[in-house]
Order: C-alpha cells, then sequence, then structure tokens
C-alpha cells in the first residue's frame, strides 16, 4: 500500500463551498438557494459575493425545492443547499414530482450526512438518503470522500444537464486526492491494486478501508481499494473487472446496508459474477448522539470493522 501523506485535514462541506464559489465565478447561470443553513453549508463566499444570485429560503425546504424547480425553466443551474435529513426525507415528494419525474436540472446538495454528524443525533443523522435518491428514476447519486474531490464533483455537476444529490459532511478527513484530479460522473477510482479482496468504498469510509488496507497488508492480505463516489450510475465494468481478479469483496459505507453502495453492488454481482460479499454500513438501526469515531465503532463501520469483514470474506472464498 503506498503510503499516503494526510496532514491536510479539511471538512468536505467547505469543498462544496469553494466548488459553488468557483462556479459563481465563471458561470452566471448558477444560482444557490440555502434553508437557513450558510455557515454549516460554507456558502457564505457565494451569498456575499453574488447576493443576486442567492436566496435565502428560511426553515422550508419543500418551497425550496419547487423555487429551484422552477428557476431551471429559465435556464438557471440551481444548487439547493441544507443537511442531508432535510434535503431528502422531508421533501421528498417535491423531489419526486418536482424534480425527478419533470426532469429538471436541478443540484440538490446535501450537508451532515451519517453517523459522523455526531452529537446532533438520531433526527439529523439520516442513513437511507442514498437509497431514496438512488431510487428515483434519472437521478444521479454522488458521494465524494474528501476536500478536493467534494470541490471538484461540485464544479463537475454543474455541466450535466439533469437532476443531481451531491452528499458532503462536516468531520474533516485526511485530503488526500490530487487538487487537479478530473472528476468523472459515474467513473470510479482505484486508489491501490491487490490480489486477494476488493474493498468498495464511499464518502467517509473511503479512508478508513484505506486505514484498513494498512492494517491489511501488514497481515499478509492485498486488498484493491476502489473509490466508488458515483453510487448512480454505478460504474459497473470497474466493478465486474476488479472482482474478476480478487473474486472476494467489502463495501465500506457510512449508510444503511439496505439501499446503499453495498446493495448496489450485490446487485450487480448477483447479475453478471456472483461472489462472496461482506458490507460494511448500519444494519437497520437510527444513530443517536455522541462523538463521531465512538458511533462509528459502535455502529460497525470503523476500520477495525472493514478489517474484520475482509478476514469474513476470504473464509468464504
Amino acid at each position: 500500500m503506498k503510503k499516503i501523506d494526510y496532514k491536510d485535514k479539511k471538512d468536505t462541506r467547505s469543498g462544496f463551498g469553494a466548488g459553488l464559489y468557483e462556479l459563481g465565478k465563471k458561470n452566471k447561470n448558477v444560482v444557490a438557494l440555502c434553508a437557513d443553513l450558510i455557515g454549516s453549508l460554507k456558502m457564505n463566499q457565494f451569498a456575499d459575493e453574488f447576493p443576486e444570485r442567492f436566496l435565502q429560503c428560511g426553515i422550508a425546504e419543500a418551497n425550496m425545492i419547487g423555487t429551484a424547480a422552477g428557476l431551471t425553466i429559465g435556464g438557471k443551474i440551481p444548487f439547493t443547499g441544507t443537511f442531508a435529513n432535510f434535503a431528502t426525507g422531508r421533501v421528498y415528494d417535491q423531489i419526486r414530482q418536482s424534480v425527478a419525474y419533470s426532469g429538471k436540472n436541478v443540484k440538490i446538495c446535501a450537508s451532515h450526512a451519517g453517523l459522523t454528524l455526531g452529537e446532533d443525533g438520531a433526527t439529523h443523522q439520516i442513513m437511507e438518503d442514498i437509497g431514496l435518491m438512488k431510487m428515483l428514476p434519472g437521478m444521479v447519486v454522488i458521494n465524494p470522500c474528501v476536500y478536493n474531490q467534494t470541490k471538484a464533483a461540485t464544479i463537475a455537476i454543474a455541466d450535466y444537464v439533469g437532476p443531481v444529490y451531491l452528499r458532503f459532511g462536516r468531520p474533516k478527513v485526511p485530503n488526500f486526492t490530487p487538487e487537479d484530479q478530473k472528476f468523472e460522473i459515474g467513473k470510479a477510482i482505484l486508489l491501490n491494486e491487490g490480489s486477494d479482496v476488493t474493498i468498495f468504498a464511499t464518502g467517509h469510509l473511503v479512508w478508513k478501508a484505506i486505514e484498513a488496507a494498512d492494517i491489511l497488508e501488514q497481515r499478509g492480505i492485498s486488498s484493491e481499494i476502489i473509490n466508488i463516489h458515483t453510487i448512480k450510475p454505478l460504474d459497473a465494468e470497474a466493478v465486474l473487472s476488479s472482482v474478476s481478479k480478487t473474486r472476494a469483496v467489502v463495501t465500506a459505507e457510512e449508510h444503511m446496508m439496505n439501499g446503499g453502495l453495498g446493495d448496489s453492488i450485490a446487485q450487480l454481482l448477483s447479475r453478471k459474477l456472483p461472489t462472496p460479499i461482506e458490507m460494511v454500513a448500519v444494519d437497520d438501526k437510527f444513530g443517536e448522539s455522541g462523538k463521531p469515531e465512538e458511533l462509528l465503532a459502535k455502529y460497525g463501520i470503523d476500520t477495525d470493522n472493514i478489517v474484520s469483514a475482509v478476514e469474513s470474506v476470504l473464509k468464504r472464498k
């Protein structure tokens, strides 16, 4: 496993804010809407620099989605911003009818997803959002892993015509992806070549997978790590190519087991290449208030759990 310099730690929500500001400078059709969470989503710079293209919608997420859908009719590219729970669960009907069914070019940008939200507790720690959004026909679902990738993804989705769900979060994680790395929707990224097992990871769990691979290497296990930043459309070619070599799979995500990344990969493999698979994900539970790292451990989605999942799946190989 190639050693990664991880001195630079940043939160992915700041990557979104930086990307949105860059878009504001170069694309006058980009507009931003927020549900009273400008600071939390790091939308300050865009709001200050381009006030004529920023709408503070207040705590009225359904109205925000409807307004965003309407703005697309005039050729605008709206980026809506709020917490993931409110960006999906609270406004699912509006997203389904006004955005997905209508095929509107709305970018639904959601922060504070998953257990790493921490002390805010179960009411805010949505872990069903990826499943909700990927089931909508035509919806692209993106879950980048670090600051640089989130910034690049934010910029890239402005060029994609159609609805997009972009998920990011609050914790600071090592910013290990190259600043100039091109973000391609639907194209997975190989982080480490291996021969014994493939670890497919997304979002904050990508770094956990890297940590796990280091531990596994010391135990003589060669892990291939693939960053699945786009959950829908899934890069089926990358998945099948890797699994045809390793013949063992572990998926890792900060989401429910039902409906998440592991679910998508398992469906693909069941049809094309039946393979032993273990899923590191939350198993049918709501979250709770606590420190992010402690919650990840309690709910079975930290580095040690990825290591255990690899050792388990190798016994079934």
